[in-house]
């Protein structure tokens, strides 16, 4: 007997589901909700929902006086405490037009980079397990601790340091400290080479982040995206060296770009990638500051008066933050309090592109993607 089977045209209509990853999603990266419709295993759309951690920071500020505001930036992005206290602290200064002694710009620049890499650090471990690898997380807070513990010796705390103040720095950096970063330096130039074998040149690793959630040239302008996310898809552009403060242009360092060497310009990989090659760059800087830092001895803080009252007036000052730009515009009515204090996030800015990433990934796609731009929910909703 002989079977015939026709072709047969027939529209098929598959009903979306829709799910929601998070508020509480290891994925997410903090209390992020992001619900996403699903064809099967497409990502149809993705919308994320903010305010999980929401506290008030911005108006608590304008209830406290201008020193008093240290404590707060410390808790926007916790990865990186130190790098959110200079960008507050250099638009009060500019507001007062105040001179900051060399050794305070020193130190600064050497926590604010020692700070960039602890930040580097958290996300080669938290990606490395977004992405299913245990093991580079057990290498990458093994190191960060070692940083951690400098940051205790020369501020008193491991994580919330309130280590920047308004005309230079709490405490000076001592020559026991001098030589624990050196140590630290000389190892952590070694086992990020190693940190590249383990999991950069990794064949599972590149098929995940290769051509996965590209964000081009043209996206990261639309959107306004900074730093890494900015790097990653080829823009050459650093605040440290285009718009330099705190004394960068006196240091020699390079600024990593995307250039597509295993996927194309601005996917995941490249993303990875440029933050691997910063704290290489960051190293740079630190061994370049510890030689500036035993040549001026001058002092670490400057006179500034008891109660800070910045004349009337408003500024903007902006630094490179291990996550971006973070900006800070900051009025004064002339009082001890500040009028009004607004932080220009850059991982908000970055949130705001999972809907055009998202959109036509696989779920484990979307999952790469977040990780790749590197969010904290403390500076998003703050």
């Amino acid at each position: 007997m002989r079977f015939e089977i026709k072709n047969t045209t027939e529209t098929m209509n598959s009903e979306l589901m829709t799910v929601s990853m998070g508020p509480q999603h290891p994925a997410t990266h903090g209390v992020l909700r992001l619900e996403i419709k699903t064809d099967s295993e497409i990502v149809t759309e993705a919308t994320p929902y903010l305010g999980y951690l929401h506290r008030c920071m911005e108006k608590h500020c304008e209830q406290v006086d201008f020193r008093g505001v240290i404590p707060f930036v410390d808790r926007l992005d916790y990865v990186a405490a130190m790098n959110n206290e200079l960008g507050y602290v250099l638009a009060v200064e500019k507001l007062m037009a105040l001179e900051i002694p060399e050794r305070a710009q020193i130190i600064r620049v050497l926590v604010s980079e020692m700070q960039r890499i602890a930040s580097h650090l958290v996300f080669f471990g938290t990606y490395g397990i977004d992405l299913g690898a245990f093991t580079p997380f057990l290498y990458a807070f093994e190191h960060r601790e070692r940083i951690l513990e400098v940051f205790e010796s020369i501020s008193g705390a491991r994580l919330l340091y309130n280590y920047i103040w308004i005309g230079g720095v709490w405490n000076d950096v001592t020559a026991d400290d001098v030589t624990k970063i050196r140590k630290l330096v000389k190892e952590l130039d070694t086992d990020l080479d190693e940190y590249e074998i383990l999991l950069t040149e990794n064949k599972i690793f590149k098929s995940r982040t290769a051509h996965v959630g590209v964000i081009s040239k043209e996206m990261s302008y639309r959107y306004g995206g900074t730093g890494a996310v900015l790097r990653g898809a080829g823009v050459n552009w650093d605040l440290r060296k285009n718009k330099p403060y705190s004394g960068y242009e006196k240091y020699d360092f390079n600024v990593p770009v995307g250039t597509g060497k295993v996927g194309e310009v601005g996917d995941c990989w490249d993303r990875y990638e440029v933050r691997m090659l910063e704290m290489k760059e960051s190293l740079k800087i630190i061994t370049q500051a510890l030689d500036k830092l035993a040549l001026e001895t001058g002092d670490f803080m400057a006179k500034v008066p008891k109660i800070i009252k910045p004349p009337k007036g408003e500024v903007y000052m902006r630094v490179e933050n291990p996550r971006g730009e973070l900006g800070y515009h900051l009025v004064s009515d002339g009082g001890k309090k500040p009028f009004r204090v607004k932080v220009k996030s850059p991982c908000f800015t970055h949130v705001s592109m999972l809907p055009e990433i998202g959109a036509g990934q696989m779920i484990a796609d979307l999952v790469a993607s977040i990780g790749s731009i590197d969010i904290v929910l403390g500076e998003v909703d703050r």
